[in-house]
């Protein structure tokens, strides 16, 4: 991912949670309609009310599931990604349904200039309230709170993309994933504990499996070290928001592993797997552009450190332009090619 679109990403989902107030403002506004009596006047108005039922929930969900994802807390079932895909489904279809059912009625009312309807007719329905109640909050003060409360959230969170001292005041940022200084001190999205990588798993015990052509081959650590070492800086650029400066990661370009295996020239593509048990991302398939990349390694240091547990010791896969959870951490097995 480039740099101007790592910034364009950053900018979207500050703004998404700046937008939380406002949504909640209209969600405020437009729920009470949901408890009109009768529930369902006609065909028409039945489909109005489900199409807006499923446009305040559809929002919702999209909402607390993005910001639950932000703060990495995964309490839903299932696969974040697939979920937030069908809500947004959801939200879209129900838009549409909503806009084109309200659509008539928006119209005449425009048409009708600054005259108002009036209540009870039908050309008010929606429009102006029968009976209504007094009010709780002025236009003005209703406005200034959600201002207020928007640039609140822009405080408290836009330091966590923006980096540096400001990380200090991202409250709302995800806590528990400081990796300290060092060599390894840059931020991470998962700790190996948090994905059930036991020490066993990345012991003296540990190999990887290479495979392609119909060949496998198998290396210790301290094979893999032997190989000839490349170096290329890279950052790490997360779908969470957040990215790296560049880091200087060594290790073996892939290339070289497809070499193993004899699958040195025209490299295909490369299905990476991790050791790890829990979470989502515990392979990725690199196509055949990006593991023939000189810069794609299998790292096994980081600014001239051995890679920490937690940033995928003992090897772990970084590639150019890739988002962080397609360079797989704490990898077992490389297979070049399609697998068996």
């Amino acid at each position: 991912m480039t740099c101007p679109a790592r910034r364009i990403l950053v900018l979207v989902l500050v703004l998404v949670l700046v937008l939380v107030l406002v949504l909640l403002a209209k969600l405020w506004s437009v729920t009470p309609k949901l408890f009109e009596w009768p529930p369902v006047r006609s065909v028409s108005h039945g489909i109005e009310r489900l199409s807006l039922l499923l446009l305040v929930g559809g929002a919702a969900f999209e909402f607390v599931t993005g910001i639950l994802n932000v703060q990495l807390h995964y309490i839903f079932p299932g696969s974040f990604y697939v979920l937030h895909f069908y809500g947004a489904w959801v939200f879209i279809g129900a838009f549409v349904v909503h806009v084109a059912s309200r659509l008539p009625r928006a119209l005449r009312a425009v048409r009708a200039g600054p005259v108002q309807p009036e209540a009870g007719t039908e050309e008010a329905a929606g429009l102006v309230s029968p009976r209504p109640a007094p009010p709780t909050i002025s236009r003005r003060g209703a406005l200034a709170m959600v201002g207020f409360g928007s640039l609140a959230l822009l405080v408290v969170t836009a330091g966590q993309s923006v980096g540096g001292w400001w990380r200090r005041t991202a409250l709302l940022a995800p806590h528990g994933q400081d990796p300290g200084s060092g060599p390894n001190g840059f931020q991470i999205n998962k700790t190996a504990a948090s994905v059930g990588i036991r020490p066993s798993d990345i012991g003296p015990a540990w190999r990887l499996t290479v495979r392609g052509s119909g060949r496998q081959v198998m290396l210790a650590r301290a094979e893999l070290l032997a190989m000839e070492q490349h170096e290329a800086a890279l950052p790490i650029a997360c779908v969470e928001g957040w990215s790296t400066r560049d880091q200087l990661w060594s290790g073996v370009r892939l290339t070289d592993l497809a070499a193993l295996v004899g699958q040195g020239t025209d490299t295909p593509q490369a299905l990476v797997e991790s050791v790890q048990r829990g979470g989502s991302f515990s392979s990725v398939v690199l196509r055949d552009n990006q593991v023939r990349d000189d810069r794609s390694l299998l790292a096994v240091r980081v600014n001239g450190a051995v890679l920490s547990p937690d940033h995928g010791y003992p090897a772990r896969v970084i590639v150019p332009g890739a988002p962080g959870v397609h360079n797989t951490k704490w990898v077992t097995r490389v297979t070049f090619g399609e697998p068996a």
